[in-house]
């Protein structure tokens, strides 16, 4: 793919602020008790306890995603910490090598 795909402008420190606090009221809401309710990771699909589960955003926040519904899912602390800020593609593929080791 050509370079100028994969620049764009970051979102500022204000903006994800922003995104943040939207996360912050998502966690308290009914949705996201129903999306936990299962403990399931989305990424390991491992059951963990509900404590143990972390908010992720598919696209982060730090690449320009937002914290809506469609780009907010559950996962266990050990997957968010490997994902970090990696997109979906680069997450799928950073999978694909450790399972080739």
């Amino acid at each position: 793919m050509p370079r100028e795909f994969f620049d764009f402008d970051a979102p500022d420190d204000a903006e994800i602020r922003r995104e943040r606090a939207k996360a912050r009221d998502l966690r308290k809401s009914r949705w996201w008790q129903q999306k936990t309710a299962s403990g399931r990771c989305y990424f390991c699909e491992k059951k963990v306890k509900f404590k143990e589960l972390t908010m992720d955003h598919l696209l982060p926040l730090s690449r320009g995603g937002k914290s809506s519904k469609d780009n907010i899912v559950p996962c266990c602390k050990s997957c968010n910490s490997r994902k970090k800020s990696m997109l979906p593609l680069e997450w799928e593929e950073y999978l694909k090598e450790k399972r080739l080791k």
